[in-house]
């Protein structure tokens, strides 16, 4: 991961995947994740996501890691509350508003940081990597999340050689290998949304379809 790419972009404004509304896939394939209420559900490389708000609103507490202290910033700014911060070994936390968001590499947590996590959403992460960081994130941080976690993941997919990522192109056959056998994968939805990113018209994009997968460790 590298935190000056990822910081540059926020400090730039150059972040097309910024939604200013909740995921549509999160509202309408959450309950199938069957989070219990007041659970702790992981948000990676969660940025400033309306997503997390939403969460608390369902009942659930959110832990969030980002690599851009700038994010986390016009996310609290955004929310109007100002955070408690304290340090650790896996960053600076900023804990208010039934979230708590860690500043750090994603590679950093481990099993005592996410033992709490008995949930995962999962819309901006795995899409952001590269292939080589995609296998080491599905083994490393998935592999640190606790027996018996749900998830809902969300994907894109798109012509690899019409657009340089990220977001980068992942597939159902590529998911199941990331994941499977330590994850059961159920593809819940995939529909195409290419009228709906104009952007990626504008980089030639000829296709685009965005997926949501609900996902359950099984080992």
């Amino acid at each position: 991961m590298d935190p000056d790419f990822w910081d540059q972009r926020w400090r730039e404004g150059r972040i097309g995947f910024h939604q200013t509304q909740v995921t549509p896939l999160l509202e309408r394939h959450w309950t199938t994740v069957a989070a219990s209420p007041g659970s702790r559900v992981f948000v990676p490389l969660c940025g400033k996501t309306l997503d997390m708000p939403w969460l608390v609103a369902q009942g659930h507490e959110v832990l969030g890691s980002e690599l851009s202290q700038l994010a986390v910033d016009q996310f609290f700014d955004g929310l109007g509350v100002r955070p408690d911060v304290h340090d650790s070994r896996y960053g600076r936390h900023h804990v208010a508003a039934g979230i708590e968001l860690i500043v750090g590499d994603v590679f950093d947590l481990d099993a005592d940081a996410l033992a709490g996590c008995s949930a995962v959403f999962d819309r901006a992460a795995l899409i952001a990597l590269p292939a080589d960081l995609r296998q080491r994130y599905a083994r490393e941080m998935y592999g640190a999340l606790p027996a018996g976690c749900r998830g809902l993941l969300v994907t894109l997919e798109y012509p690899a050689a019409e657009k340089a990522g990220p977001p980068f192109p992942v597939g159902e056959a590529e998911v199941r290998e990331r994941f499977e056998p330590a994850w059961s994968v159920e593809r819940l939805e995939r529909r195409d949304i290419l009228d709906e990113q104009p952007g990626f018209v504008e980089e030639g994009v000829t296709a685009l379809t965005t997926s949501a997968y609900r996902l359950e460790r099984s080992l």
